[in-house]
């Protein structure tokens, strides 16, 4: 009799494991259906609002994954995580507080260079104007012209010679942009 009955407390075991990976795969395809959707709907935004778009949907995933894991009893080994690195923190904020002049500094470095060029630092196209004053020549330069100053500039400023690769993608930038004028 107990033979029998641990055959078929086995065979119960089994039967509910494999239900359970079942269900876990039909949970993983249907998000990732839904994401594959998601995400299509974001990339047809413009580029200002896809960003806002993102972020509100790793907002909501993240908070979707809280609420599953809570449902499960999953969530103290987060909680946990969570507890020890706001501790952490909390102790090291007296060290960062000492730092916190030099960290101003920056964000304020960092604020006048966005305002200077009326964009982020290192983003987008630059103009046609930024272009010409980049590459040093004026607006009625011919072809020829704009490939031999920015030969010139690149030779100079190149990383592999020492230069930056800031300068040099800016030179090769201001090239781009006003060859395909």
């Amino acid at each position: 009799m107990l033979i029998l009955f641990i055959g078929q407390w086995k065979m119960v075991k089994s039967s509910s494991i494999n239900k359970g990976k079942t269900l876990i795969r039909i949970y993983f395809l249907v998000i990732v259906i839904a994401a594959f959707f998601w995400f299509r709907v974001g990339l047809k935004k413009e580029s200002h609002e896809r960003k806002r778009y993102m972020q509100k949907s790793a907002l909501l995933g993240l908070l979707l994954c809280f609420i599953i894991l809570a449902l499960n009893g999953r969530l103290s080994w987060i909680l946990a995580v969570l507890s020890v690195s706001i501790a952490f923190v909390l102790r090291f904020i007296p060290v960062i507080l000492r730092y916190a002049p030099q960290l101003q500094r920056l964000w304020a470095l960092w604020r006048n260079k966005q305002k200077e060029t009326g964009r982020p630092v290192n983003q987008g196209e630059i103009t046609v104007k930024e272009a010409y004053k980049i590459l040093g020549i004026d607006a009625t330069a011919t072809r020829q012209e704009i490939i031999d100053a920015h030969r010139k500039l690149i030779l100079k400023n190149h990383p592999d010679r020492g230069g930056s690769s800031y300068l040099a993608a800016q030179i090769n930038q201001a090239k781009d942009v006003l060859l395909k004028k």
